[in-house]
């Protein structure tokens, strides 16, 4: 059977004409002519739309992100998830605790630089550092860290990097109130750390894991936050908002936030002039 309407045609004048060498001859190039065409139609029907479904799958598959604008450049801030993070600005790939639970890694660049705030498997996946590992990266973290990645210099608050005219300070992050044991936090104090991260003017915090530490709202100039936001290992929006009222940074991102409420805390810093983004990052 047949399904187009031209071959039909082609071939009643094929038979019509068979008495005639030269009309056989001039119908089968005629119908070699239609095949070729309709051949060609349909490949470039097919590469239409498969350009279309790997455009699709692509702005499927990477998180979203903002852009906040500097001296340097825009920064631009990748939203992986709960406590993942992937800055950019101008090329350069900062990684902070990449995790692969976290969110889709498929379309992200391989790291400049990689932070790790603590040792808790959602905050460091050794396999997934190797495969963001170029042969120039830099890792930094926590003491207790380098026991699972050996190649990585380790930071205690206080400690002061500076990479590509990128500062990265380390700061304190721990519990006060918040225990998995009488005696025993879930985060003790000299455990891990937050980073500030300073680039073209703006400064970054990044908390880690931790509450609302004296350190926390002792903290000057900052620019954008994030705060972690989850009972019982970090903060409640009222813990979230009593240190954002002390160090008040520009704008505030809640992250690390699991199932919490996050318009608990758009309504506590409401008229405080504190900017409040929620983004995918439970």
């Amino acid at each position: 059977m047949f399904k187009f309407k031209s071959d039909r045609f082609i071939l009643r004048k094929f038979y019509d004409s068979l008495s005639d060498t030269n009309c056989i001859l001039c119908t089968l190039k005629i119908y070699s002519m239609a095949k070729s065409k309709l051949e060609s139609t349909l490949r470039i029907f097919i590469t239409i739309i498969l350009f279309a479904m790997t455009t699709r799958g692509y702005s499927q598959e990477s998180p979203a992100y903002d852009k906040i604008s500097t001296s340097a450049g825009n920064v631009e801030m990748h939203f992986i998830g709960h406590g993942s993070l992937m800055f950019k600005i101008n090329g350069f790939v900062i990684h902070i605790d990449p995790v692969r639970s976290s969110g889709s890694y498929n379309f992200l660049p391989k790291a400049d630089i990689i932070l790790v705030t603590h040792e808790h498997y959602d905050h460091l996946d050794v396999n997934l550092i190797k495969d963001l590992k170029k042969e120039e990266t830099l890792v930094f973290c926590n003491e207790k860290s380098t026991a699972k990645i050996p190649w990585a210099l380790a930071m205690v608050p206080g400690d002061r990097q500076e990479i590509n005219n990128i500062v990265i300070e380390a700061v304190p992050a721990y519990n006060i109130v918040n225990e998995r044991a009488p005696g025993q936090p879930f985060h003790p104090k000299g455990d891990g750390i937050g980073y500030i991260l300073t680039i073209g003017g703006v400064r970054f915090y990044i908390a880690g894991d931790t509450e609302n530490t004296p350190e926390m709202k002792a903290l000057k100039n900052i620019d954008v936050a994030f705060l972690p936001m989850n009972l019982p290992y970090t903060m409640t929006p009222e813990m979230v908002a009593d240190a954002v009222k002390a160090f008040k940074p520009g704008i505030l991102y809640p992250y690390h936030y699991g199932d919490t409420n996050t318009d608990k805390i758009v309504q506590l810093l409401k008229d405080t002039g504190i900017t409040v983004r929620i983004r995918n990052l439970k």
